[in-house]
């Protein structure tokens, strides 16, 4: 084997390993000195090029050094960071590596060294003052956390290593010269430090960093859990929170720190004060970089990659503890997820990927010059066409300009993220409505405060004013934290000019300011909507329009998120992408009952929150809506179903025979807002347990739908028509509720069979309910009889409902809308037998075209029904947004439609 001298000398010699063997020390002295200082990784290099490091063949290589004592261990440790490190630099140099081998590689490195060094140290210190004992009387051991770079997988190769020691009980050593667990732990931290970052005759292997630890270098080197974790929950602060989310246990037992720590990082509710937070820790570093004049610093300086990080970590602290998805470490792996739920556009990831790599790739080489941990550009031409040279570039003027595009770029990306923008024009906008703002601080005579009111556009200026004061001079208002009372401050003045601008002002503002007082000691809420001054108009807007959905944004504030993307809140609902969604949301918090029952009302919240905004836009027909509410609600019983039935015991089955059947206005895909579900459960299984196993499933659904969780209902479900109503069983065999359709149903029940249709579930048991559906429909009956138990039935009740004469109940009343739904279900039932066309679940308005085509009623009668059918939907959805709790209006606003039922009426059931 040559030696380095004539590899370099000898040009004659064209061997690949050898061409790449000069490229890795034209670009890196320190390869140089190495090969130099020990030939004999010359020989390794040149054979083992190739094969990329990887932890297993590092354990190995340890295995096979002889430790005695802490100097032997060092000495090995750092002859492995020297083969690593050569061989990473040089597969790198020569296109051999990626970006993602050298760090998985380099984290690796550190993790295998962190391992190695205390499986000796341990025993070695245990022998001197015995095992540590923890107060439930087990042995301890000391949990090390990577932190950065370290703990997200992505070491450079020249970086400190960032660490916090841990263990979980106090206690003490169980030794004749007993210690502490905090003492222990702290010699054994020390003993570790050295092992790995002491300079030898061999170098070292990682500079140790342990300043993240609670109180900095003034706090305990190893800290308890129970002292981790009063520390994090009463003295943690932001920037802590963003160094724990690539927090990660390298050593030591895992679990119970991450859970500790979780509910640190990763708040419950979406947490818009992070992008101040961020932000204000990219001011700190600015002022850093300008005061140590770091602008080339390709890491902190502009556009550099701590601001890629901070992009895809806000996103992580905001959304992370809602969806646990967003739980990462890698920075790449996050930018791939936040544009995988479409939070980030796909240019902008692919710009910030793209930027990332190139730095990244552009920092290894600056530290593989001299084995130094350094961002900062060369300033000398030698060193800077030495650069250019490792990274593809012919020369620096190449290699400068194609870095100040991907900086530039990662400032665009920035500013945008951060909202700079947003926050600029809220500063402006209180200059503009210092008027209003005036007001709202009090800073104005009660005159002068009614006079601006009423030019703004409140025609009632003294109450509005009353209101504004209640609110600021109020109890809640006062009691707000310093930060929520700020926001709230900044917004209002914005609140109370959109408000003006809306067709009722007054009104508007009302519900603006109910929503507001309900969220306002939510500050995350808050200030997403001062990071979002689009929201905040969009929201008035909302709110202006329908008081049903200013209550549902009270009752379920989290769907302000749904305000961000406009794209997704009115785009056309993918429902086999929503079922996707919900069922890896759901496999998210598997074995959490509660986090479930709570993520799926969440996500049906978000689904007709959606569907509103589209309903109040005008972009929504009711018939579209109504199929909408129906599929949501098909998914929702499903999702229910896959969800309990895993976790039923005694179980017989891996997957049931089961089937959710919908009635009303479910089955009929008519479902309003409000709407319950009628549902009835049905099952085919011979197994002796089925019943008993089946009705404890239905009580689970039933009780899973109609629960009060913390974050609301998910349905309300009525099951009288089941078989026997409310006094039959709660499930039915498909034998059973066959046999009882045939033979013991009343009429009334047959009626809401015509509207009934499979929901969820076993479809070999759908089917199985449409066959029966069909032929219980199409059984031949006497007309006269089955007219007059629907006509009694009807009797009944209208004298069970009173209505003014002026007024009329549309669905109640005489001409309304179950006298069309009767009608309907009388002349399905008394003529399926001769027209099976009539058995398909195809909605009323449809149903009375086919019989008027069928001549079984008159035409012209039939589609002017069908239009007052279709009105007296519009209305009655119109009430239910504008909260109305009856859905009646003046008589004569709808008197044609009342007649051209009545005239229907009179036809179908003449004497």
């Amino acid at each position: 084997m040559q030696t380095l001298s004539q590899i370099l000398s000898d040009e004659h010699d064209g061997r690949q390993t050898t061409q790449w063997v000069r490229h890795t020390v034209r670009c890196s002295p320190f390869c140089q000195r190495l090969l130099t200082r020990y030939p004999e990784l010359l020989q390794e290099l040149d054979a083992e090029i190739m094969l990329p490091w990887r932890a297993d063949y590092m354990r190995l290589y340890l295995s096979k050094c002889t430790v005695t004592d802490e100097t032997s261990l060092k000495h090995a440790l750092r002859g492995l960071r020297q083969r690593v490190m050569l061989r990473v630099i040089a597969r790198d140099l020569n296109d051999l590596a990626d970006l993602d081998e050298v760090m998985q590689t380099m984290s690796a490195l550190a993790e295998v060294a962190v391992r190695f060094a205390l499986q000796h140290l341990t025993p070695w210190l245990e022998a001197q003052y015995g095992e540590p004992i923890g107060e439930r009387g087990d042995k301890q051991s000391l949990i090390v956390v990577g932190m950065g770079k370290l703990g997200g997988y992505e070491l450079n190769v020249s970086s400190d290593i960032d660490l916090i020691f841990a263990f979980e009980q106090d206690g003490e050593t169980n030794g004749e010269k007993s210690l502490s667990n905090n003492e222990f732990f702290a010699r054994l931290g020390k003993k570790l430090i050295a092992a790995i970052d002491d300079v030898t005759e061999d170098g070292f292997v990682f500079r140790v960093d342990m300043r993240l630890r609670p109180y900095g270098s003034e706090g305990p080197l190893a800290c308890s859990l129970n002292f981790l974790e009063e520390y994090y929950q009463n003295q943690g602060r932001e920037w802590e929170r963003y160094a724990w989310i690539k927090g990660r246990v390298i050593a030591g037992p895992e679990q119970v720190l991450a859970d500790l720590l979780r509910p640190f990082v990763y708040r419950k509710y979406l947490d818009y004060g992070a992008f101040a937070s961020m932000r204000d820790l990219k001011v700190q570093i600015q002022r850093d970089v300008n005061r140590r004049d770091m602008h080339d610093n390709i890491k902190l300086g502009r556009g550099g990659i701590r601001e890629i990080e901070f992009i895809a970590q806000v996103f992580q602290l905001i959304r992370g503890g809602r969806d646990t998805s967003l739980q990462i470490r890698p920075t790449l792996a996050v930018l791939q997820r936040l544009q995988e739920k479409q939070i980030l556009p796909e240019r902008t990831v692919r710009e910030l990927r793209e930027a990332y790599v190139f730095l990244r790739d552009l920092e290894h080489r600056l530290q593989y010059v001299e084995d130094a941990q350094t961002q900062e550009l060369p300033t000398t031409p030698e060193a800077q066409q030495r650069i250019a040279t490792s990274m593809h570039f012919a020369h620096w003027d190449l290699l400068r300009k194609a870095l100040e595009t991907h900086r530039s770029l990662i400032e665009v990306h920035f500013s945008e993220v951060f909202s700079d923008v947003a926050v600029g024009r809220q500063d402006n906008n209180l200059q503009t409505l210092k008027p209003i703002n005036d007001i709202w601080q009090g800073a104005v005579q009660e005159g002068e405060a009614v006079r601006r009111l009423r030019d703004a556009g409140y025609d009632d200026a003294e109450d509005t004013l009353r209101r504004l004061n209640a609110l600021h001079t109020g109890s809640r208002y006062r009691n707000l934290p310093e930060l929520s009372r700020q926001r709230l401050d900044i917004l209002m003045p914005t609140v109370i000019q959109l408000s003006a601008q809306e067709e009722r002002p007054q009104v508007t503002l009302t519900r603006a300011l109910d929503l507001l007082e309900s969220i306002c000691r939510r500050a995350s809420y808050l200030a997403l909507l001062a990071e979002y001054p689009a929201v905040l108009s969009l929201l008035v807007k909302l709110v202006a329009a329908s008081p049903w959905l200013a209550q549902y944004l009270t009752q379920h504030p989290i769907l302000l998120d749904e305000l961000l993307d406009t794209r997704s809140l009115y785009a056309e609902p993918d429902f086999d992408a929503m079922r996707q969604d919900l069922q890896r949301r759901l496999a998210e918090v598997e074995g959490d009952v509660e986090r479930q029952m709570d993520t799926m009302r969440h996500f049906k919240h978000a689904a007709v929150f959606r569907f509103a905004a589209q309903d109040i836009a005008g972009e929504l027909p009711l018939q579209t809506l109504s199929d909408y509410l129906s599929a949501l609600a098909n998914l929702v019983l499903q999702a229910t179903m896959d969800t309990i039935w895993p976790t039923l015991r005694g179980k017989h089955r891996e997957t049931p025979k089961f089937a959710i059947i919908g009635y009303g206005k479910l089955g009929g895909r008519e479902l309003g807002y409000a709407s319950d579900l009628d549902i009835i459960f049905l099952y085919d299984d011979d197994a002796p347990e089925a019943r008993d196993t089946y009705a404890r499933f239905g009580q689970r659904i039933n009780t899973w739908l109609n629960s009060l969780t913390s974050a609301g209902l998910l349905y309300e479900t009525d099951l009288q028509l089941r078989p026997d109503g409310a006094s039959g069983l709660l499930v039915s065999s498909l034998e059973a509720f066959e046999d009882y359709q045939r033979n013991k149903a009343w009429v009334w029940e047959h009626q809401a069979l015509t509207r009934a249709r499979f929901s969820a579930g076993d479809e070999a048991i759908g089917a199985a309910f449409s066959r029966i559906r069909e032929e219980v429909i199409r059984q031949p009956r006497d007309v006269a009889k089955l007219r007059e138990e629907v006509l009694n039935m009807r009797r009944r009740m209208r004298e069970s409902h009173s209505v003014p004469a002026t007024e009329f109940d549309l669905k109640q009343s005489e001409g309304g809308i179950i006298d069309v739904e009767f009608m309907v279900q009388y002349l399905v039932l008394a003529h399926a037998a001769e027209h099976p066309e009539l058995t398909e679940n195809l909605g009323n308005i449809s149903l009375l075209g086919k019989l008027g085509n069928l001549g079984l009623i008159d035409a012209t009668l039939a589609m002017a029904a069908a239009e007052a059918y279709r009105r007296y939907r519009s209305l009655q959805h119109a009430s239910r947004l504008q909260e109305q709790t009856k859905s009646r209006v003046p008589l004569s606003a709808v008197a044609a439609d009342a007649e051209a039922v009545h005239s229907l009426w009179q036809q179908v059931f003449k004497d």
